[in-house]
């Protein structure tokens, strides 16, 4: 490939890593991007899990043998199968090399020789290739994975360049993965509660919007869970702040527990004592069901009060349910009328009948500032 050509193929990498939104975008990204730059016809993307002693496969793209999802939920391999991430590599930059990549054909090795790896060449052979480029992927100092480009049988064997190209390449995915990792951490850091680890309300506002835009569109069932923790108040001016965290951070483990009862739900901490469940698709039924456990499983921490727990379900009598806000005011509402009764279940809005005390609550005109929290953005 021309020097030019080479160089446009690196921005092009770059700029597809560059406009990534996910992780996974990321990898597909860089394997397509590298396989187009050394005329493969196949890639791959690994990653080094140190912890568990193999490398598991990210991304395949190209022409994929018939064992070779695009996105693999299991395919890894032992990294003493391939000792030249683990030994070979460490050796020479521990002598003042450099993380070179390497070639292999269905032969044997044939330019870069790291050493004769027999599970490469034999899965070149059984999957039809002729030949393959390894390269070392490098981020902060270590060893993160391997960027892998092959050939079919006919094609050119990659030679001495392309080794070289291949290792150029390799380090502008490493750049590019820092780079979506950073972007990760962010983007988690800013829907996370820090204390619970639980979702924020940044979290809420926006998968609840998503919730009723799909109510709204295809009738699924929206269920929003409210609660507030009793007894965070006395037992932070009886035993400290400290102690008053750890009640808050066990509710959360609690929550987390209960919520894993309905596939897909969001547990999060709207702040102070206040947290919720948001729901989409399960049974209103199931729904209450979890938040009975909830209340079941709070009223038997060895601190605090248990839990005002009110339910709203898109899929109980409620009335139409056109914006985010309103499920939220009934949910809220059923929340304020389950601590009022000092009750230990759940109360769940529209099913006390056609005069529904709770529904009458919420939709009643509020005086200017009577909403206790409001959801940011929320269309009325």
């Amino acid at each position: 490939m021309a020097e030019d050509n080479r160089l446009a193929a690196v921005v092009a990498l770059a700029q597809g890593m560059a406009a990534a939104h996910t992780p996974r975008e990321c990898w597909h990204a860089a394997a397509v991007g590298a396989c187009r730059a050394l005329d493969g016809s196949f890639a791959a993307i690994s990653v080094w899990e140190r912890d568990l002693g193999r490398l598991r496969v990210l991304v395949n793209v190209g022409e994929r043998a018939p064992d070779e999802e695009e996105f693999p939920e299991a395919e890894a391999y032992p990294v003493h199968q391939f000792p030249e991430i683990t030994e070979f590599l460490h050796e020479r930059w521990a002598g003042g090399g450099g993380p070179n990549a390497w070639v292999e054909t269905a032969e044997g090795p044939a330019a870069g020789r790291p050493g004769y790896s027999h599970r490469r060449v034999d899965a070149l052979r059984r999957r039809g290739r002729g030949c393959c480029l390894v390269a070392p992927i490098l981020l902060h100092g270590r060893a993160w994975g391997e960027l892998y480009v092959a050939r079919a049988v006919h094609a050119p064997v990659f030679g001495r360049g392309d080794a070289d190209f291949a290792t150029v390449l390799a380090s502008v995915v490493a750049a590019g993965i820092a780079q979506t990792e950073r972007l990760e951490e962010a983007r988690r850091l800013a829907y996370t509660d820090a204390l619970t680890g639980l979702a924020n309300r940044r979290a809420v506002d926006v998968r609840l919007d998503e919730a009723i835009d799909r109510h709204r569109a295809d009738d699924a069932v929206v269920s929003l869970v409210v609660c507030d923790l009793n007894g965070l108040k006395r037992v932070n001016d009886t035993q400290g702040h400290a102690v008053g965290d750890r009640l808050l951070e066990r509710f959360g483990s609690v929550l987390s527990l209960c919520g894993a009862m309905l596939p897909g739900a969001l547990a999060a901490r709207l702040g102070g004592d206040e947290f919720c469940l948001l729901a989409v698709g399960p049974p209103a039924d199931d729904v209450v069901k979890a938040a009975e456990e909830l209340c079941r499983r709070a009223g038997e921490l060895e601190l605090g009060e248990g839990v005002a727990c009110g339910v709203a379900s898109t899929a109980d009598p409620i009335g139409p349910v056109r914006s985010a806000r309103r499920l939220f005011r009934l949910a809220d509402a059923a929340q304020y009328r389950a601590k009022a009764l000092r009750a230990d279940r759940p109360v769940v809005a529209g099913r006390e009948g056609p005069d529904d005390p709770v529904v009458r609550l919420a939709d009643a005109p509020p005086p200017e500032r009577t909403e206790r929290r409001s959801f940011r953005g929320r269309r009325s």
